[in-house]
């Protein structure tokens, strides 16, 4: 109980160290909370008249769970850089030379991460509501697919604390946001895969995005595509187990990595 309670200071401790750097960058914050805005409103307006939902229905309705979702996605981004500039700057190896918990780097910056990502949440669900967006189910059903989206981000957390610990180099960031993007529109984000090219559709049904996508479409109760692949009609399983998946692959990977950061 004594370690357990040592490790949840050090580890808020950490997760505090975060937060402080966040509150004296404002602007970055604020530019991370707006950049998603301004895809909504891009793909909502200047884009919208042009697209057509499967079954009908309003498209920024449609949009919405893929901005979510987007979001989520994006963060891996800000995860990876704290995460390899603390190593390239020699602060992960001073932290481990402290009388800490090893687990407190780790388990502080994913709270703080998590937290990150919770904010993002909120601001695109006010942005969503602002231009007509709505849930049409239950509360706890919409508070479901939430859970789902928030799901999804802790599993792409660790593949981003993975390849920070591993590739240690911030600059590589830029790499990484170059391949953030296919992810996003080889995706059910945006549009339907019924639109893509045969092949091309079938990637996009398995891409781990779409699945939470339409998950949380269904679970909003807002408009989305009607196919009939296994991938489709088992979204909701599949927006559970592509996590817990990447969870079980990278979480371990992770902390075995940082505890060979000095080999």
């Amino acid at each position: 109980m004594h370690r357990l309670r040592w490790a949840v200071v050090d580890g808020w401790t950490i997760t505090r160290r975060d937060l402080i750097h966040w509150a004296r960058q404002p602007v970055q914050v604020v530019v991370g909370l707006l950049f998603p805005i301004m895809v909504v409103l891009m793909f909502g307006y200047l884009f919208g008249g042009g697209m057509s939902v499967p079954g009908g229905g309003n498209y920024r309705e449609f949009l919405m769970p893929g901005m979510f979702a987007m979001t989520v996605l994006f963060g891996i981004e800000g995860t990876y850089t704290a995460i390899a500039t603390d190593v390239s700057r020699g602060v992960t190896d001073r932290f481990r030379s402290m009388p800490m918990a090893g687990s407190a780097v780790v388990v502080g910056r994913s709270t703080a991460d998590m937290l990150n990502a919770v904010l993002g949440l909120v601001v695109m669900v006010a942005c969503g509501l602002l231009v007509g967006w709505r849930w049409h189910g239950t509360v706890g059903a919409a508070l479901a697919g939430f859970g789902l989206l928030l799901l999804l981000r802790f599993a792409l957390l660790w593949l981003g604390i993975y390849l920070g610990l591993l590739l240690r180099n911030p600059e590589a960031v830029v790499a990484m946001q170059i391949l953030v993007w296919p992810v996003l529109f080889l995706s059910n984000a945006l549009v339907s895969p019924e639109t893509m090219p045969g092949w091309l559709g079938m990637v996009a049904e398995g891409n781990p995005l779409s699945a939470t996508v339409s998950a949380t479409r269904e679970l909003f109760g807002n408009p989305g595509w009607e196919g009939d692949s296994w991938l489709r009609q088992h979204a909701l399983a599949m927006a559970l187990g592509w996590p817990v998946l990447l969870i079980g692959i990278f979480l371990p990977l992770s902390v075995r990595r940082y505890r060979r950061l000095d080999r």
